[in-house]
């Protein structure tokens, strides 16, 4: 005897029924507020006066668009 398979009488959902597990939206979340503490955050990294890194990088970006 064989087993009878029935259909599936589930429909996908679509357009606004579609539901997100709770984790899609908390990591996106979580990273963006860790990123913003590291940007934000007092840290240890302090520039120093006599410190052009940002000015050299500039320059040398300038110069690679000139060519």
């Amino acid at each position: 005897m064989s087993a009878r398979i029935h259909p599936s009488t589930r429909s996908l959902p679509t357009g606004a029924d579609t539901r997100l597990p709770w984790w899609a939206l908390a990591l996106p979340v979580a990273a963006f507020v860790a990123l913003l503490l590291l940007i934000a955050g007092p840290g240890g990294a302090h520039a120093t006066a006599g410190d052009l890194g940002v000015g050299r990088v500039l320059e040398h970006l300038q110069q690679t668009l000139a060519l």
